[in-house]
């Protein structure tokens, strides 16, 4: 049943997610390749009393159809507020946002060190 809901999510709007991950690489350089090793998990929005524990995603992201910016940001606050162990971000489309508005869920250990990762990188080159 988990599989079927993952297909429903991703084909909702008969989305592109590996051509997504990819035209993003420049501002999150590891989403395609945990795409690629199937890391990423697409949900759609079901409201808060229905958030999936991570487990060996490194991220999911809830399709949330109709939600306004404001929403999401009032729903990303709040999660981060409450879910100390993981980072609440949102989408709803600009040159790097997604086709359609979503919540994004991660884990605050694994982003917080491939955040870390990329910085070290870019002081090296510079």
């Amino acid at each position: 049943m988990a599989k079927e809901a993952v297909k429903e999510a991703a084909n909702e709007n008969n989305i592109d997610w590996s051509e997504y991950f990819a035209s993003i690489v420049s501002v999150c350089p590891w989403s395609k390749s945990y795409w690629k090793k199937q890391q990423i998990d697409i949900q759609t929005w079901r409201g808060t009393q229905h958030i999936l524990p991570l487990g060996e995603y490194v991220a999911r992201m809830y399709i949330h159809k109709h939600a306004s910016e404001r929403t999401l940001c009032n729903i990303h606050h709040r999660m981060n507020n409450t879910r100390p162990h993981e980072e609440w971000l949102y989408s709803n489309g600009g040159e790097y946002g997604t086709p359609v508005p979503v919540l994004i869920q991660q884990d605050l250990v694994t982003l917080t060190r491939a955040r870390r990762n990329r910085h070290e990188k870019n002081m090296e080159n510079n």
